[in-house]
């Protein structure tokens, strides 16, 4: 079956411009980042461009086909910075430019021979073939680093079209499209303008896919974790719980020693510099896989996963030391607090996390009672080193 290749391009042109302005409006709510204003002028100049070219031979050469064919480069380049932008990477815009200038400048000043249908179709082509390309790294790293599933979506996407590009190029280089009608009898051609349709509608469908999984995944985040600390708080240590089950682990419940006089002789600030020097502190002695939780005001509880209780003893201990040395490196502080810490282990044997709880606690309270500044094991006293 043969389409009307003209008409395909007035319905690209349509779909884009249609595109462009319910993401200028989602751009214009506030809830999004600058990616909805690079996609929504992505799809309006490729639009634009898609509509000029249609009128190949009803309007003259220099707007259908020079203006058409730089409008739909520097369009589809857009598309790069404004997944770029999603992926939170800076843009220099004097750079961008500089680049939108380089690759769509050829096509209108090079290759200006209205008989060059195929030359234009293959430069056309392969710009959108490395800008795909480039899309689907961009796309690639934001699967890698944020886990989105949709970014997969979309790398795959834009995988497919890279590789229709590719083929167009190929067919463009032999001279089997183009031909001296463009809008003439190529089957092929006219089925790759009709994909572009379907793709163009994915694509930006699998961004919005993306936006709405990471703020879904933000909330978990928000939810789930101590905003002042970084660290888990009670409901997100408690998603964790039942993934420990039938595991060895120790348990360490830390309190921070003299923080309300702190707090009292410093002010707020101070104590909540001191949270996060805490917190900072333990996550670099710790493991990845190892839990950190805030239970409430000055108290934390770490979960260290295969270790038995005289290594966490000594995790412990290191975690006091270096908190020590850290606090002794903050000007101005009269009141240095030190930890205290409990420390408790399960093997995989035996007992449910809140026993385990409930030992530890009791431990530290031995601790408090020994004198602070001291780790104590359950079962055993255990005097710092």
């Amino acid at each position: 079956m043969l389409l009307d290749l003209r008409t395909i391009y007035f319905i690209v042109a349509v779909s884009c411009i249609v595109l462009s302005a319910l993401q200028f409006a989602a751009y214009a709510t506030g809830r999004f980042e600058r990616w909805p204003l690079w996609w929504g002028a992505s799809n309006l100049l490729v639009g634009i461009g898609s509509f000029l070219v249609a009128l190949r031979n009803l309007v003259p050469y220099y707007i259908s086909i020079d203006a058409g064919n730089v409008l739909t480069i520097v369009g589809y380049m857009l598309m790069f910075f404004a997944v770029r932008a999603f992926a939170g990477h800076p843009i220099d815009r004097h750079y961008s430019w500089l680049v939108i200038i380089c690759g769509s400048m050829p096509v209108a000043l090079f290759i200006s021979d209205p008989a060059a249908i195929s030359e234009r179709l293959l430069y056309v082509s392969v710009i959108c073939c490395l800008c795909d390309i480039t899309i689907a790294r961009e796309a690639a790293g934001i699967l890698r680093r944020e886990k989105l599933y949709s970014a997969a979506l979309l790398l795959g996407l834009y995988v497919i079209t890279a590789a229709i590009f590719a083929v167009r190029s190929l067919l463009a280089a032999t001279g089997d499209i183009g031909g001296p009608d463009p809008f003439g009898g190529s089957v092929i051609h006219s089925w790759m303008a009709v994909s572009a349709v379907a793709f163009i509608m994915l694509r930006s469908m699998a961004m919005v896919l993306m936006a709405a999984e990471r703020s879904r995944n933000q909330l978990i985040e928000l939810a789930h974790h101590d905003p002042l600390t970084g660290t888990l708080n009670r409901g997100g240590l408690a998603q964790h719980v039942p993934l420990l089950a039938g595991q060895p682990v120790s348990l360490l419940i830390i309190d921070i020693d003299n923080f309300k006089q702190l707090n009292d002789r410093h002010g707020h600030a101070a104590g909540d510099e001191v949270l996060r020097l805490f917190s900072k502190v333990s996550k670099g002695i710790m493991r990845s896989c190892d839990l950190l939780a805030r239970q409430g005001g000055d108290e934390f509880l770490a979960v260290l996963r295969n270790v038995d209780r005289d290594e966490a003893v000594e995790i412990a201990n290191r975690i006091r030391l270096s908190f020590a040395a850290a606090v002794m490196q903050m000007p101005d502080l009269a009141i240095f607090p030190t930890l205290s810490i409990g420390v408790a282990t399960r093997t995989d044997e035996g007992g449910d996390f809140e026993r385990l709880v409930q030992k530890a606690d009791e431990a530290l309270y031995r601790s408090k009672r020994e004198g602070r500044n001291r780790v104590e094991a359950s079962g055993e006293n255990q005097q710092a080193a």
